[in-house]
């Protein structure tokens, strides 16, 4: 009887054991498994698509365009997800989220209100802000009205005055060649739009997306590691109303939609919160404006990443991420 009782308690023992060590490895399995959640909210009648992952604190991340999409991103801003719940969204008529028939509500203000909207409804409480491009655009003017809600503001190849950014523009052209200057002027001057079949019109030719996209920009995109995949066709996937109705429809070279209406810079001051400035040396957003921005938000922080275009994530990617974390942690 004694020892059935010791052969039973050695069983249980066993079991138990090998419970604890199943239990052991599920956990650390499941550490390393960093599941997409992905989804539409409801922001005041727009759907907004959105996709998060990652384990930390809530970091919503904006991107670019305005027109393009967060699949950009990826796979370069992953990592990140190692220390932070990453919160991606498709802006309004951009990506997977909702197309409006009423192109006016392309707006930076209403974008705003999307974002709050998306912050709200997945209840993130205070978070961190990354904008991109147009996205930090987005993220200055989200910061103007809702700074009560960051913890800290991430502001990423971007620029706080259109008229700034037009001058930018204004000099860029006539850094160009003359060949190839002329040729853009040509384009422009006929107009962009309503050329080629039909599903050609709404949209930028083939010929000036190479001329704008492939030539002019593309030494402020890429400086260390150009994308051997870009394909300046392929970039025009875009929300084309959308870029219509805020950037203009008078080219590249100039901001005259409805973004002309961006002009924060006097406003800058306001900003509070932890704020990290970040841009290339060989920017499409110059350095100059970044420190501007610096200079106004007190208390901010401006790394300028060497031997980078616009996506400096792409130029240089552990430095990227590694002063991001480092800034939020």
């Amino acid at each position: 009887m004694r020892r059935i009782l010791i052969v039973a308690v050695v069983l249980l023992w066993t079991q138990i054991f090998a419970g604890c060590q199943a239990n052991s490895n599920k956990s650390a399995i499941s550490n390393n498994v960093y599941k997409i959640h992905q989804g539409y909210v409801n922001a005041n009648g727009v759907m907004i698509y959105y996709e998060e992952f990652g384990k930390g604190k809530p970091l919503m991340i904006l991107h670019g365009g305005p027109g393009a999409s967060h699949d950009y991103f990826l796979p370069y801003l992953v990592p990140l997800a190692e220390q932070n719940r990453l919160i991606f969204i498709d802006e309004r008529g951009s990506g997977q989220s909702q197309r409006l028939e009423d192109s006016t509500k392309y707006t930076v203000g209403n974008m705003v209100e999307d974002v709050e909207a998306v912050r709200k409804a997945l209840d993130l409480g205070k978070i961190s802000l990354l904008g991109h491009s147009y996205g930090g655009v987005l993220a200055q003017a989200y910061a103007l009205k809702y700074q009560q809600n960051l913890t800290h503001l991430i502001l990423c190849s971007t620029f706080p005055s259109t008229s700034q950014m037009n001058q930018v523009f204004k000099e860029m052209k006539a850094k160009m060649s003359p060949e190839l200057r002329h040729r853009i002027d040509k384009m422009e001057k006929a107009g962009l739009y309503g050329h080629g079949l039909p599903y050609q019109r709404n949209r930028y030719t083939d010929a000036y997306m190479i001329a704008a996209w492939g030539e002019a920009y593309f030494p402020y995109l890429y400086h260390r590691r150009p994308d051997p995949n870009f394909d300046p066709i392929a970039n025009g996937v875009m929300s084309w109303r959308l870029y219509r109705e805020m950037w203009g429809a008078d080219g590249e070279f100039v901001i005259d939609g409805n973004l002309k209406s961006v002009e924060y810079v006097d406003k800058l001051s306001t900003i509070k919160v932890p704020t990290l400035i970040t841009c290339g040396d060989h920017d499409e957003c110059p350095p100059s404006l970044a420190e501007e921005m610096h200079e106004k938000i007190a208390g901010s922080k401006l790394v300028i990443f060497p031997d980078s275009g616009h996506m400096t994530f792409v130029d240089q990617p552990d430095l990227f991420i590694k002063t991001i974390d480092d800034f939020l942690h």
